[in-house]
């Protein structure tokens, strides 16, 4: 089978020119519903397929064989008179390209009932300012496209040189598709390999693939290889054997910068012996030979396992995908030289862990750590505090926006708790642990926290500019994601401020809420919970057990929270596909629509994000494992890469991100290392300037730490009943191991059923939802009983 796949591939590329400079702008989808780097248009009556919350989305094509890679654009229209349609699509991550030196646009048709030349679409382009080329028929470089085979096009570009458009050809977007003749007919063609070269002759091939190896999880396996700098690469392909090597599928593809792949393989069952090898691709996609052919195979792993496999993949992001030069995490995986200072000290905290977990050794830790604090050393700080982005080559600020170009106080905090954790972790006696320290001790003493107040305030500020100075005017005030920023002001010990600001500034401004959502209580923060990175930038480091101030004991109310955000997503008032007790998250995270603060009632539109319940394992860790199962074992394929988890998904809508970012990826790894060993919050806490602030601003000691529920046995049982959707909820808490019932009887002592029949292994908390649809209006009685104990709720349904 290797040798046909080889054969069709060479046969299908070889009239292509080489040695050519190559700009992709479809080879493939990386998901199989839309192809999210596409834009759409429709005019009436004229129709097109569309995808895509906003139906603004090229469709993909998986059900017939892509010309080359897993799948392909799906053009299904019907134009009319009077109507009008296009279909553009881009490069990955929209990625424009200087076409001025090139000769042909080429792409593959496939019709899938044949369609007369004078039939097909036009073609155009658009530069990066949205101006578009004349629209010129594809007809005359093409023939009848004949059904069932893929035929490739090829149009030289001085026809859109020479048209005299006002396009800027050194940053052209997309390539696109529009309405030609008004047929009135539907037609559908499948689109592959769109890209615009240059030169002729042979095309180099590709070296073969070095250093391929492979190892199994529990539902995936993942594959690394040693990484080519050729620039005539334009990917990867990656073949899977399930018969000890006789016959190989294609799996995916990787692009040409990967040097890594996860093949999902649970739907094919468990505990399966595979065997792999891939192949390179040069710039007209004809394939290198094949690479040395490893083996792996999938077990069952423990909850232990699984943990530590969900820390590893994510520590990807922040080693692997470290930028070159600073050592710093990027912004997000598309963003090139963008680092970001917050996530950047996430990513410190993520090589604590990696030390301690043996993903990397402690001297490879101690070797990043110092290029990072040489970087940190001189990169741009404005009163020593950190711009939110900067370039990872030069450390010169890249502005967040156009009056966001000085110092971010926040992000800077994220930076110190990283460093300030690092500081006590790096306590070995050598000369570059001990270099590590002063540096860190360096630049935490060099930032001007009181600065900040600017003029002396009572409040902390965000931003300032050297250029626009406070135009920002940001006041950083409670509850949202910025409490550390606060202690760590009252904790310096060179440019501390006074400890009264962390009541007049952070608590300073509707701060205490006391209302109960859910039948759980919120001490401080925003009703229905908001957003629950809240709950965890600020706690990477700080640990919120076993202490309170005048306000709350804030391991309690984040664990408060985030219950009330995991019953909210159960209840799922606006009936998106998906929630439930193993679905559940809603934080800031890409989402169909962009980028959202994703939060309970107010901002919900079916988002989930993996980092929400990932990040609160230290407060919820049973319903966190079971959401990391869901995630992992079932939607996988969907949610899963080579860096652990994708930043978001979308069920109702059928959207799943396949981005990564920083922010939403440090506090999974570090996290649940806090909930495993508490690491992050043994060393941050152990810095000497850490308890005096804490004493100074009036924490004291509170035995509440890690136990769900106080007491060793405790019943609760709270239920509503929801007239409109004829639903009885029921929240059941049990503490202790014991056997229980939940039945719910008529006024005559009938039963009427039972609701649950369980045993609490120790601690058991649960939601049901029971429907009422067929009780006639009536009081009733729910009764939980268990060995040593009875308790009794009434409820009345009245139906009209």
């Amino acid at each position: 089978m290797r040798s046909i796949c080889l054969m069709f591939v060479l046969l299908a590329a070889s009239i292509l020119p080489a040695g050519a400079q190559v700009f992709p702008y479809f080879q493939d989808s990386p998901t199989t519903n839309y192809y999210d780097y596409s834009w759409m248009e429709l005019t009436l009556p004229s129709y097109l397929e569309r995808m895509g919350t906003d139906l603004r989305r090229f469709p993909v094509e998986t059900a017939v064989p892509a010309q080359q890679g897993m799948n392909s654009l799906r053009l299904h229209w019907q134009s009319k008179t009077g109507g009008d349609w296009v279909a553009i699509a881009a490069g990955l991550n929209w990625t424009e390209h200087d076409l001025t030196g090139t000769d042909t646009l080429s792409f593959y048709f496939y019709s899938v009932e044949g369609i007369a030349k004078e039939n097909l679409p036009t073609v155009f382009m658009e530069d990066i300012y949205n101006v578009k080329t004349t629209k010129h028929p594809i007809t005359p470089y093409a023939g009848d496209l004949p059904a069932g085979v893929w035929v490739r096009i090829a149009i030289p570009m001085s026809l859109f040189f020479d048209a005299g458009d006002p396009v800027d050809f050194t940053v052209i977007k997309t390539v696109g598709y529009g309405q030609n003749l008004a047929d009135t007919l539907e037609h559908t063609l499948f689109i592959d390999d769109v890209r615009v070269f240059a030169g002729n002759g042979i095309f180099p091939p590709a070296p073969v693939p070095q250093g391929l190896t492979a190892e199994g999880y529990d539902s995936h396996v993942f594959l690394q290889w040693i990484p080519d700098p050729d620039s005539n690469l334009s990917g990867y392909e990656i073949y899977q054997s399930a018969d000890g090597g006789l016959t190989f599928q294609l799996r995916g593809i990787a692009g040409k910068d990967d040097s890594s792949y996860s093949d999902f393989v649970r739907d094919e069952g468990t505990n399966l012996s595979l065997e792999y090898t891939i192949t390179a691709l040069n710039s007209a996609n004809q394939p290198s030979g094949f690479s040395d052919t490893v083996a792996a195979s999938t077990y069952d792993m423990t909850d232990d396992e699984l943990l530590t496999m969900v820390q590893e993949a994510t520590f990807r992001y922040f080693w692997d995908f470290a930028h070159p030069v600073s050592g710093l995490a990027r912004e997000r995986n598309t963003s090139g030289d963008i680092v970001a200072i917050g996530g950047s000290g996430f990513g410190v905290m993520a090589i604590l862990v990696g030390i301690e977990r043996g993903f990397i050794t402690r001297q490879q830790g101690v070797e990043r750590m110092l290029k990072i604090l040489n970087f940190l050393e001189n990169a741009d700080r404005f009163h020593g505090a950190f711009p939110h982005w900067m370039d990872g080559n030069t450390g010169h600020v890249i502005p967040f926006s156009t009056y966001d170009n000085g110092g971010d106080l926040v992000e800077t905090s994220y930076m110190m708790q990283g460093l300030l954790t690092a500081r006590q972790y790096f306590n070995q006696n050598t000369p570059d642990e001990q270099a590590i320290v002063n540096k860190i001790t360096d630049l935490w003493e060099s930032v001007d926290w009181n600065w900040y107040r600017r003029n002396n305030s009572n409040v902390l500020y965000w931003h300032w500019s050297p250029n626009y100075q406070w135009t920002m005017n940001m006041p950083i005030r409670g509850y949202n994601e910025a409490m550390i920023v606060y202690l760590l002001a009252v904790a310096s010990p060179t440019h501390g401020v006074p400890a009264s600001l962390f009541h007049t500034g952070w608590a300073g401004a509707s701060y205490m809420n006391g209302k109960t959502f859910y039948y759980i209580k919120i001490d401080v923060g925003p009703d229905w919970s908001g957003p629950l990175f809240f709950e965890h930038y600020s706690f990477l480091g700080f640990d919120p057990r076993n202490k309170k101030d005048s306000y709350t004991n804030y391991f309690r109310n984040s664990r408060n929270l985030t219950l009330i955000d995991r019953a909210y997503c159960i209840d799922n008032p606006k009936s998106f596909e998906g929630y439930g007790e193993d679905c559940w998250g809603l934080t800031a995270s890409d989402d169909p629509d962009g980028y959202k603060a994703h939060e309970p009632m107010y901002v919900d539109n079916g988002t989930i994000t993996p980092s929400a319940a990932l990040s609160s394992m230290p407060y919820t860790p049973e319903y966190s494992l079971q959401v990391l199962k869901h995630l992992y074992r079932d939607l996988g394929k969907k949610v899963w890469g080579p860096m652990g988890f994708y930043d978001a998904f979308n069920i109702h809508v059928d959207w799943y991100a396949t981005s990564y970012i920083a922010i939403d990826q440090g506090p999974i790894i570090g996290m649940i290392e806090n909930y495993r060993s508490q690491l992050l919050w043994n060393n941050f806490m152990s810095n000497p300037e850490i308890q005096p602030m804490l004493d100074s601003i009036g924490f004291v000691h509170d035995p509440f730490g890690m136990k769900e529920i106080e007491g060793k046995n405790k019943e609760e049982m709270t239920c509503f009943v929801d007239a409109f959707r004829n639903k009885l909820v029921i929240d059941i808490r049990i503490q202790g191991k014991k056997a229980f019932k939940v039945n719910i009887f008529d006024t005559m002592g009938h039963n009427i059923g039972t609701i649950l029949d369980a045993f609490s292994p120790g601690f058991f908390e649960k939601r049901l939802t029971v429907n009422t649809g067929g009780f006639p209006s009536g009081i009733y009685l729910l009764v939980l009983q268990s060995d040593d104990h009875v308790m009794t709720k009434k409820f009345v349904l009245v139906r009209k």
